[in-house]
């Protein structure tokens, strides 16, 4: 139980990836033709994203630099 516990602590990130890539390949297995390729794809881009997260890197997308792109294009009531 302890080991799963380190583990746990230790690659989070990576565990919810694969999850989630599972889970939103598992969707797509249901409904499309490409299935192994798209599948896999999924399950990487959620494992890639979750070892960034364990590893602590800034994300590939900069949120921030977009909001305030996106607030000052398009403002409602400028």
């Amino acid at each position: 139980m302890a080991f799963l516990k380190e583990v746990w602590e230790s690659h989070r990130g990576r565990i919810v990836g694969i999850a989630g890539g599972i889970f939103f390949g598992f969707i797509y297995l249901i409904a499309g033709f490409w299935d192994m390729l798209f599948f896999a794809l999924v399950v990487f881009i959620g494992y890639a994203v979750g070892k960034r997260k364990d590893l602590r890197m800034e994300s590939v997308f900069r949120w921030d630099e977009m909001r305030k792109w996106l607030s000052e294009r398009w403002r409602p009531f400028k």
